[in-house]
């Protein structure tokens, strides 16, 4: 069905309306063979909070951005190459329901549907179209994946010393490698991730020691049963502003 759509004048169609709705700024789209498979809006977990976000689902990327007018409008695109992507189920707690991660090497979060079903065939499409890449190419799935950060409102003090208590003052911030909250002493080293990006980047000690004693593995927690015990968050959230996980530390 696919192959069959890859040419059709509704195909282009569809996916010269997400190129429009993305602007100037966005990346083009429409190359030969791409399919839009799917869209919706799912929320995705940032490093402040639940934030909605419009998700298209190509034969070969995924692709979301920032809401500013439902619809007709979107900002902040990220393209994501499907044949670098897992994805795992996330067990329902509160009113994170729905929900599953989706990891790639450069970057892995957790998003939620708004029902049961819709989470089903968001999940079943995904792995679909991953796999028929996969099998096109010859390629083996990857193992590596980067970490899912731990949302800020988890932890009010160090993941790691489990001393230093978090103020306006005594910032929080992110292991590249292992996605814990921690302290300023407890992550002043830099390493390597090439994965993630061409320079060293913030890890915290105990990562670190692992990287350097050349334990790669060791310190990847799974991120998976962190969110059975993620604090209930409102998801009605369709701000426009940067997804504040991206950058910053």
């Amino acid at each position: 069905m696919v192959d069959r759509l890859a040419n059709s004048e509704a195909n282009t169609r569809r996916i010269s309306i997400v190129e429009n709705c993305f602007g100037a700024a966005g990346q083009p789209l429409t190359i030969p063979g791409r399919v839009l498979i799917g869209e919706g809006v799912l929320t995705k977990l940032c490093r402040k909070k639940p934030k909605a976000r419009q998700f298209f689902l190509f034969n070969d990327i995924l692709v979301y951005g920032n809401i500013v007018i439902q619809k007709k409008k979107y900002n902040k695109q990220h393209i994501i190459p499907l044949e670098n992507v897992t994805i795992d189920s996330i067990q329902d707690e509160g009113d994170l329901r729905n929900g599953w991660l989706i990891k790639t090497p450069t970057k892995s979060f957790a998003v939620y549907a708004a029902t049961a079903t819709e989470k089903s065939e968001w999940m079943s499409h995904i792995n679909k179209c991953v796999s028929d890449l996969l099998s096109k190419s010859g390629k083996t799935p990857s193992n590596e994946h980067a970490a899912v950060w731990v949302p800020d409102s988890e932890a009010t003090v160090c993941m790691r010393c489990q001393k230093a208590k978090f103020t306006p003052v005594n910032r929080r911030h992110h292991c590249r490698k292992c996605g814990f909250v921690v302290c300023g002493p407890c992550s002043e080293k830099r390493f390597l991730l090439p994965s993630q990006s061409s320079k060293p980047v913030r890890i915290c000690d105990f990562c670190y020691d692992l990287l350097s004693a050349g334990e790669m593995t060791t310190c990847q927690p799974t991120r998976s049963d962190s969110y059975s015990q993620s604090p209930k968050f409102p998801l009605n959230d369709v701000s426009d502003d940067d997804d504040d996980d991206d950058s910053s530390d």
